[in-house]
């Protein structure tokens, strides 16, 4: 059912929040000189007397959207993930989360998906954002998730962070799937590995959970798209029924995903073997293709596939992880 490759779709989250924006006409729009990139061109184009063009000045749209959220309007901020977060930290938490306004920060390009080297890769943003009290971190791993992302936060108290990748995004879920903000979504069952993957990991760990099917080793896939409030219930309940535990993520594995299933297995006492894979502590590089990045900083199926062999002690060679072709509209993990 989740088997890549996958096809591929463009702007879902930019026509998703056009069409919501018809609904509610509290919803503001504002892009830090982005707007193309982060797919509220349409939102432009169609709304301009609710689009707020702030211009590369990050700090100064938080406290614009700080001041509408005071007004009662709904604003959504958009600009890369590394711009959304580094830059305007103070006004985050002073004027937006301590009085736990409703303003949505959108953060596209997240982690090493940006090519552009350590000035534009966010892979500390998620950390930043769940450090602060009353925010709410969310980091949709779909096409179908990023399409319902805006209406899913409608109602959710103070502010949110969403992580979204750019550009052709992958069709995963299928076309009843819901994104709830109040649970994780178990995709896949197995007693020997709980795999726990967020955002553009997710594909990496259900072709991983492939492999290691392949080779005996029965995997389950939890998507964890809110990593703040995490679902503590879905994490323990999966990860007692498996005999090791692997954390996959597009962020810094200090303060992120791993971090927050790591407290939980700790506060709760459940022993269990812990591997993280993500982003070592240190920054990424520049590259002309992200994937080559999720190559050499270790995101990829085959750095899965070895961290549950290592959590499962297993004496075996590590399986070795067929190259997924993939066509013109598909996408597929590394």
């Amino acid at each position: 059912m989740y088997e890549p490759p996958y096809r591929t779709v463009l702007k879902p989250y930019g026509r998703a929040l056009l069409a919501l924006a018809r609904e509610h006409e509290n919803i503001i729009c504002l892009s830090g000189d982005l707007t193309k990139q982060c797919e509220v061109d349409l939102f432009r184009d169609a709304l301009p007397a609710r689009f707020v063009h702030a211009g590369m000045a990050e700090a100064n749209m938080i406290g614009i959207a700080a001041a509408l959220a005071r007004e009662g309007f709904l604003p959504f901020v958009h600009t890369f993930g590394v711009f959304a977060t580094r830059r305007p930290l103070d006004q985050i938490i002073n004027a937006v989360a301590y009085a736990a306004l409703p303003v949505r920060i959108v953060g596209f390009m997240p982690g090493l998906s940006s090519p552009g080297g350590p000035s534009h890769q966010a892979i500390d943003d998620v950390a930043l954002m769940r450090s602060i009290p009353n925010m709410t971190v969310i980091d949709v791993a779909d096409a179908t998730q990023a399409g319902q992302v805006a209406e899913a936060t409608l109602d959710v108290p103070g502010p949110v962070y969403i992580r979204l990748k750019r550009g052709e995004i992958p069709v995963i879920m299928p076309p009843e799937h819901r994104l709830d903000v109040n649970h994780a979504d178990v995709l896949t069952e197995g007693s020997d590995v709980a795999i726990f993957a967020s955002g553009m990991m997710l594909p990496v760990a259900l072709a991983a959970e492939q492999v290691l099917h392949a080779h005996g080793v029965e995997s389950s896939v939890v998507n964890v798209a809110v990593i703040k409030p995490l679902d503590v219930a879905t994490v323990l309940a999966t990860a007692a029924s498996a005999r090791a535990v692997l954390t996959v993520e597009n962020h810094s594995i200090i303060g992120g995903l791993g971090s927050a299933v790591a407290e939980v297995l700790a506060e709760s006492g459940l022993g269990r073997p812990l591997q993280r894979v993500g982003i070592r502590d240190t920054f990424g590089e520049a590259a002309l293709v992200a994937n080559h990045l999720f190559r050499k900083y270790g995101l990829g199926v085959a750095d899965v596939v070895q961290a549950a062999w290592r959590c499962l002690g297993r004496d075996e060679p590590v399986p070795l992880v067929p190259v997924i072709e993939v066509t013109e509209g598909e996408y597929a993990p590394v």
